[in-house]
């Protein structure tokens, strides 16, 4: 059995023990989901009702074991505040966190890749002084604050972007570019950062191999040996570090949704701690479990690609 094919089993009991840890932790959590709902106010024989209708009285494994088969079957539940189906909030917040990774991501690559080739071919120049500062200050200052300078200049001062809110890109293409221009900014020059780093250190010990001197001692361009020798075998741990950083923008972009008021799924998780929605939150972060093992899976697949050598 190939590696790749054990990866991908390994899928099956990983979700599991991430089911069992979220129901786990949520039941521990404080707070009563039913005083959530009906308020302090709630006569006892109200809330007693509801915590029947919830299933709330049951053991803890039943309740699991019902959650589990329901989600086997395509069903994560009905919110505990207003009774909407999960799987369907998910559907609403899910594209909008994915455009928001995705974009920051892409922003993070396009800048990270050409100044740490940059940065590695002329490792006493300028240009790598320069890199280095950039990457440093953006290392250094919080997304969350270089988004508000954003709002500040982009929005208040020059009015050229919204300072908030969202427009799907079906509804209209131009709204969308518009109202997430400053969040995948915000977030991606960040990134950049930390991938501009990654890719001049790897860099810089590809280019010291022998085959690397022998490639420039046949003739072939500067750039010849850089992007066809050197960058395609310096870019295993750039790949590894890439499929982290996707994993955490997939599950980790609450500041910035909150900031610029984007209807993701990172809020959505967060806004549902607070009202106590159990279920929504279960179902919220299962969902981004899922898709971190996804990224993982294309991360392996994407290293034989890079790398033949590697066994699938």
């Amino acid at each position: 059995m190939s590696p790749l094919i054990k990866r991908i089993l390994l899928v099956i009991p990983t979700l599991l023990l991430v089911s069992m840890v979220i129901f786990s932790l949520l039941a521990i959590l404080p707070g009563d989901p039913v005083t959530a709902i009906l308020g302090l106010e709630a006569t006892p024989e109200a809330a007693v009702a509801l915590r029947l209708q919830l299933g709330l009285d049951d053991p803890l494994y039943v309740q699991y074991a019902r959650w589990l088969w329901n989600v086997l079957h395509g069903d994560l539940g009905r919110s505990f505040i207003d009774r909407t189906p999960v799987i369907d909030v998910l559907m609403q917040r899910l594209p909008v966190t994915i455009e928001l990774a995705v974009g920051s991501f892409a922003v993070g690559i396009l800048i990270a890749v050409p100044a740490g080739i940059l940065s590695a071919v002329r490792p006493r120049g300028i240009a790598n002084y320069f890199t280095t500062l950039v990457a440093l200050f953006g290392m250094s200052v919080p997304h969350f604050w270089l988004g508000m300078m954003f709002i500040i200049l982009f929005a208040v001062k020059l009015g050229w972007l919204p300072a908030s809110g969202y427009v799907p890109f079906t509804e209209d293409w131009r709204g969308n570019l518009a109202a997430m221009c400053m969040p995948v900014l915000a977030t991606g020059l960040r990134e950049s950062a930390i991938l501009m780093r990654m890719v001049r250190s790897s860099l810089l010990e590809v280019l010291n191999e022998d085959y690397i001197r022998t490639a420039f001692s046949k003739g072939l361009r500067d750039w010849q040996v850089v992007i066809g020798h050197a960058l395609r075998n310096a870019l295993i741990p750039v790949v590894t570090a890439s499929g982290l950083m996707v994993s955490v923008l997939l599950g980790g972009l609450v500041i910035t949704e909150s900031i610029f008021a984007i209807p993701g799924m990172g809020k959505m998780i967060v806004d549902a701690i607070f009202q106590r929605d159990y279920v929504m939150v279960q179902g919220g972060v299962l969902a981004a479990a899922l898709m971190v093992v996804i990224v993982n899976l294309a991360v392996d697949v994407l290293y034989t690609v890079i790398d033949p050598r590697i066994e699938r």
